[in-house]
């Protein structure tokens, strides 16, 4: 059976074909582009928003280690 109705069947007896929401494939369309052009804003500046404050807290952590390790120097 091709899905088409016989010589001998109406068109109210052929099976319906699937329907398509086509705003629907327009906004899925779109939120797949949307995640490319993230992935490549991603790669191409690198660090997500957690890692920056890491390693802001990292560097802050390091320097406050240095700085109770500095000597009094005399004043002259």
């Amino acid at each position: 059976m091709s899905g088409l109705p016989d010589a001998g069947e109406t068109v109210q007896n052929a099976p319906m074909s699937n329907v398509t929401n086509l705003n629907q494939f327009r906004k899925t369309r779109a939120r797949q582009e949307r995640r490319v052009e993230a992935d490549a804003n991603a790669a191409k500046f690198g660090r997500t928003k957690e890692q920056r404050k890491l390693e802001e807290a990292q560097e802050r952590q390091a320097r406050a280690h240095l700085d109770q390790h500095l000597r009094d120097t005399p004043e002259t």
